[in-house]
């Protein structure tokens, strides 16, 4: 479905431009872009779909829809879910926004931030012992090492944190990086050496 087809106009306008958008989102994050329709699919139905159904709305071959859905599972972004009086396995995505957001994040650290850090920590092992890596390209392996292992405790520190409390802190987003940029004495000119250029507002 990269484009609207026959079989998709029967959809409103508003969910057919979501799903469009949501699979292009997808290609851009490295996400197949069927498994990304497929999910904004399943977001907005009001009831539990099945994968010919699902096939059909989106103009998709069975075999690509049912991989998708092996896919969206592994994710936990969808389940199967029974339906009275019908054997076939009908699918559901999970509609609350913040586990939505959470189990994303989950799978790219699991697939992207994981390996790389495994990978970064034995090249700097590596380049420790090798008298041929110059100390520029050691310190530059170190460093973003450094970096990968802050952003997982940090990932770690706020999955711990209440959603209430999360929440809090996005919506305070301004005023905390005003009080960031208060503390380090930056003027209103953008000279961190000079506090009396500040405006004294948070």
């Amino acid at each position: 479905m990269t484009e609207i087809t026959d079989k998709t106009e029967a959809l409103p306008i508003a969910v057919q431009q979501f799903i469009l958008h949501w699979g292009d989102m997808g290609s851009q994050w490295g996400v197949n872009r069927s498994v990304a329709q497929i999910h904004a699919l399943l977001y907005l139905s009001e009831k539990p779909l099945r994968a010919d159904q699902i096939a059909e709305t989106l103009d998709i071959a069975r075999s690509n829809v049912s991989n998708s859905l092996k896919e969206l599972m592994s994710w936990k972004l969808i389940e199967r879910v029974p339906i009275a009086g019908d054997r076939r396995d009908h699918f559901q995505a999970e509609t609350d926004l913040w586990e939505l957001v959470t189990r994303i994040a989950e799978g790219r650290k699991a697939r992207e931030i994981d390996p790389a850090k495994v990978v970064l920590r034995n090249c700097v092992a590596q380049a420790q012992d090798d008298s041929r890596v110059s100390p520029v390209a050691l310190k530059r392996l170190k460093a973003m090492l450094d970096f990968v292992e802050t952003v997982d405790r940090w990932y770690g520190q706020m999955l711990r944190l209440p959603k209430s409390t999360i929440m809090t802190l996005m919506k305070m987003g301004g005023k905390i990086s005003g009080l960031l940029g208060r503390g380090g004495s930056r003027g209103s000119d953008g000279d961190p050496s000079d506090p009396e250029k500040g405006d004294g507002q948070y």
